[in-house]
């Protein structure tokens, strides 16, 4: 069934559906013209050969896909062949498997092609109206495209240099704190009507236009964030523990702490969310079994610990930390000092640095340390490198395979498989758009302005070969956030902190002025202040585990306060 061209010149986003039973194929249109049709567009289909059909035209026309819905089993082929087939010509729009009530036979074959990448979530046929389950699935899916669009309601509106390093940096800053903002760059039409409007059109830049009009010209960060609202935050009095890092383990650790009558508060020198909320896809947390983004991830478990009332203070890092008899005191960056009974050091680790001078000089400008969520949308048709073989790396390429040309992963080692989850190896063994480049180094880049060209070595060889990119993402090693510790509290070699049996020796630490004793689980050498999540020697570098230290931080804070008690 083919639209006129009034149709398919229509702008309104699309669903559609393709179902070869006639009665599934009312249920699934009944839903969803019920609940959306005020808003997008919906198609439905009774082949595969009409559905594909459809899409070609919309496709020529310009229109907007947003969900492809197909049955498991249709005749002329399966719903995963379908969608694979709809993906080429609609690589934007996510892909949902209908599988009937009852069917569990079928499982692994569509669970492996979700793990493939081949669709992006599957849900059970609608049964009966309005079957909410059925709307869950389709209301996540809207709610993630309308998040990633321009249009939205935002907090502030940003113009700036697009591959000034500065403008690069508080857009990421802006990102992983979850406020909606929109951005244009000076050159822009929409920019520089902006900026006069303003009267700022020579900046200095980045602008800020917040939603009341207030207009900041190149805040700091500290600026921005009171601002725009980051910071809550409370020093008064004596808290029982402060959390040195909002990461999965510190945010972990507010949630147990404050939900279990600790006065809490957490405190980083960034934003929320750590390393893990700059993936664009976290596959492997217990309970999302098609994912969840870091961002996302750490927004909740941030709004979790904000309801049990865990005060939090972002944008000032920590710079000391001393005892006072039984208190601890963490001083920020600021001269603010906080004093707390116990403290838990969350601050995890930061992506190594290549260490090339002609890199380094462009980092925001092309060159970017993390998984690129704020500019993967830039890539569009661009040549992109990924430099790492991890899962942040991994989940990386996936992500901005969505959106550039050709990804290419420059892995320094024999195999992806050494260090990054099977799920993954396969989700970019699947993806047509990502090479894998083992054996490789970076070793050196150039561009006027921003990156235009790589050099890169075969280690095997020793040949060189100079490639042009418009992006580089580095995601390899960690260096943990610790050169600010105190020297008693001990470290590995490479400045990991050691706690509970890795402390040498055994019984370094001491509750309160008592005697030496043999440290609680993950504690530190210097008694009631412990480690959780990657900061921490040992620690394995995966979200579960880091929310994991979290819990088990606060359960050692609940037995040193005891002690305390007990001493005084």
């Amino acid at each position: 069934m083919i639209p006129s061209p009034a149709e398919s010149s229509q702008v309104t986003p699309i669903l559609l559906a393709v179902h070869e039973q006639t009665r599934e194929l009312e249920i699934i249109q009944r839903e969803l013209v019920s609940r959306y049709e005020a808003d997008y567009k919906i198609v439905c289909e009774q082949s595969v050969e009409s559905a594909l059909e459809r899409l070609d035209v919309l496709r020529a026309a310009g229109a907007q896909v947003l969900v492809l819905f197909a049955a498991d089993e249709m005749t002329a082929m399966t719903g995963i062949e379908y969608l694979q087939l709809a993906h080429e010509l609609h690589p934007r729009a996510q892909r949902v498997l209908l599988i009937p009530w009852g069917n569990r036979s079928a499982s692994k074959p569509i669970l492996r092609a979700a793990s493939l990448g081949q669709i992006d979530r599957f849900a059970t046929m609608p049964s009966r109206s309005p079957d909410e389950n059925f709307h869950h699935v389709v209301t996540e899916l809207l709610r993630d495209w309308q998040q990633q669009q321009h249009e939205r309601p935002t907090v502030v509106t940003m113009v700036g240099e697009h591959w000034d390093p500065r403008s690069h940096e508080v857009r990421d800053l802006l990102q992983r704190s979850g406020l909606p903002f929109t951005f244009h760059a000076t050159d822009s039409d929409e920019g520089h009507a902006l900026l006069h409007q303003v009267q700022r059109p020579g900046g200095p830049f980045p602008v800020f236009i917040r939603f009341d009009g207030q207009v900041l010209t190149n805040p700091t960060n500290e600026e921005a964030a009171v601002a725009l609202g980051v910071r809550h935050s409370s020093e008064e009095g004596v808290f029982d523990v402060v959390v040195v890092g909002a990461g999965p383990a510190g945010l972990s650790a507010a949630v147990y702490g404050a939900s279990e009558g600790l006065r809490t508060i957490v405190v980083d020198r960034d934003t929320f969310g750590g390393q893990a909320g700059t993936s664009s896809l976290i596959r492997n947390y217990l309970g999302f079994p098609l994912g969840i983004g870091g961002a996302e991830l750490c927004s909740r478990a941030l709004d979790q610990a904000w309801s049990f009332g865990a005060e939090t203070s972002v944008l000032r890092g920590a710079t000391d930390l001393r005892a006072d008899g039984s208190a601890r005191i963490v001083v920020l960056a600021d001269g603010t000092q906080i004093a707390t009974r116990a403290v838990i050091l969350a601050m995890g680790a930061s992506y190594q640095r290549l260490g090339i001078p002609n890199l380094e000089s462009l980092v925001g400008a092309g060159v970017f340390y993390g998984g690129g969520i704020t500019e993967a949308q830039a890539m569009e048709g661009q040549q992109v490198y990924v430099v790492g073989a991890g899962n942040s790396a991994g989940q990386a390429a996936i992500h901005l395979a969505k959106h550039a040309e050709r990804v290419t992963m420059i892995v320094r080692g024999d195999a992806l498989g050494a260090s990054m989850s099977d799920y993954l190896v396969k989700m970019i063994d699947a993806t047509e758009n990502i090479d894998v480049r083992l054996r490789t180094t970076v070793i050196d880049g150039a561009g006027a302005g921003r990156l235009e060209e790589l050099v890169l070595r075969d280690s095997n060889t020793g040949e060189t070969r100079t490639v042009p990119a418009a992006a580089l993402f580095v995601l390899i090693g960690a260096e943990p956030h610790t050169a600010w510790l105190p020297e008693s509290i001990q470290r590995d070699q490479h400045g990991f902190v050691l706690t509970g049996t890795d402390v040498v020796p055994a019984s370094t630490a001491a509750a309160g002025g008592g005697e030496p004793r043999p440290p609680l689980p993950l504690e530190t050498t210097m008694a009631g202040v412990f480690a959780a999540g990657d900061v921490r020697h040992g620690s394995v570098k995966r979200v579960a585990s880091a929310v994991g230290d979290g819990g088990v931080s606060i359960r050692s804070v609940h037995q040193y306060l005891t002690r305390v008690r007990e001493n005084q």
